[in-house]
């Protein structure tokens, strides 16, 4: 099956884990000989109930059994979408209360970007340097990366970047701006939290110059950072939310969601606004709701800080320099990209699934499902400074 992945199907990188997956069950994944992977990274915090749980293959099943795809969105009401959609509004603040179904997250942040434009008959987008928004071509032009983005230029005009965190760029937001798009945690970067209430004065300067807050919560979102949605943990609220990832426990699925009467503005002048044949999909819908509905009605998210607490705790070393990030969504920081290396590759072959982050290059994700156990996270920890340790042995002078 490797020598088959390689030859016809597309790869990201050079040199990738090729892991062969005979199937995956909680906080484990099992390749075709039967050995089990420990998951610390929930397929880059997608999978939020950890593998295959219960509710998720049922409500897929019963919806799959009932109907699957019917008509592109929008035309027809369908249950799933529709009890979803009722249901996310009830968890958020009344000025977000209308949700967009498409099929990713970065197609979230396409929707999002056209929204913001529509709403204020503006062109420009200011981003942050170093995020990460998603791989198409508009999603791309937010990308405060030059690396990633110079083979693909042209990509959109318009396009402005503040620094995260530092208060001074903000006068680059100004009476041209038609929206801020920025992550409540930057990702990428190195799971960065907004500092010194950041974000209700990137808001607050919106408001002055008529531009509107377009938060990404594609991967904070969904309790890894302890509440639903990341914003609730900073008290600002954005014009227009987006959202992906986690919130269909491993199905493929994005959304933007935002006012009622903002939202209006796709249906006219022009109709058709934004499109999608798949988004709302009934059967993504189904793992959509049933993953929000157990959220909500379980003390998963609450516990997500429970567990964070346990991770610090654990993984004290003198290779880590700091572990960023809030619940579930962490990052230890080591002393060079090396140790990075050698704890994703060294720790796959010894049954413990870590990953990169995009930009920073030292950085060890750990983003586990938020049902992992307190007895799987002393195991995966004890591994990493097993690890941690022989790189010590095998690195001293």
């Amino acid at each position: 099956m490797k020598k088959d992945f390689l030859k016809y199907q597309a790869q990201t990188g050079p040199s990738p884990l090729g892991m062969e997956v005979s199937h995956a069950k909680g906080s484990y994944i099992y390749d075709i000989d039967g050995k089990a992977y420990l998951d610390f990274v929930a397929g880059v915090s997608a999978n939020t109930l950890g593998h295959s749980h219960p509710d998720i293959v049922q409500a897929v099943q019963e919806q799959a059994a009932s109907y699957m795809h019917v008509m592109v969105y929008g035309e027809y009401a369908q249950k799933p979408a529709v009890d979803y959609a009722k249901l996310l509004a009830e968890q958020l603040p009344p000025s977000l209360s209308t949700t967009y179904l498409v099929n990713s997250g970065t197609e979230a942040i396409e929707g999002a970007m056209k929204l913001a434009k529509r709403a204020t008959g503006r062109a420009e987008i200011v981003g942050a340097k170093n995020a990460y928004h998603g791989n198409t071509q508009g999603a791309m032009s937010l990308m405060g990366f030059e690396e990633r983005k110079m083979a693909y230029r042209p990509l959109l005009p318009g396009i402005k970047f503040i620094t995260f965190n530092n208060e001074e760029d903000l006068k680059k937001i100004t009476p041209k701006t038609a929206g801020v798009l920025i992550e409540t945690i930057q990702g990428g970067a190195g799971f960065i939290e907004p500092v010194n209430d950041f974000l209700n004065k990137v808001k607050q300067r919106c408001e002055e110059v008529g531009a509107l807050l377009i938060l990404d919560e594609i991967q904070p979102g969904f309790g890894r950072a302890g509440k639903l949605f990341g914003f609730m943990n900073y008290k600002v609220l954005p014009d227009i939310l987006v959202i992906g990832k986690g919130m269909a426990s491993g199905m493929p699925v994005g959304a933007f969601v935002s006012s009622s009467d903002t939202m209006a503005l796709l249906k006219e002048s022009p109709k058709m606004g934004h499109i999608t044949t798949f988004g709302g999909h009934p059967v993504i819908a189904a793992a959509a709701l049933a993953t929000l509905k157990k959220l909500v009605n379980s003390n998963l998210m609450q516990e997500a800080l429970e567990k964070e607490k346990l991770f610090r705790a654990r993984l004290v070393h003198p290779l880590i320099k700091e572990i960023r990030g809030r619940g579930l969504m962490l990052a230890v920081i080591v002393e060079k990209p090396e140790i990075t290396n050698f704890l994703v590759l060294e720790g796959m072959k010894r049954g413990l699934i870590l990953f990169w982050l995009l930009f920073e290059t030292k950085a060890i994700r750990i983003t586990p499902p938020l049902t992992i156990s307190n007895e799987e996270i002393e195991k995966g920890c004890t591994l990493i400074l097993e690890l941690l340790n022989e790189w010590n042995d095998q690195n001293v002078n």
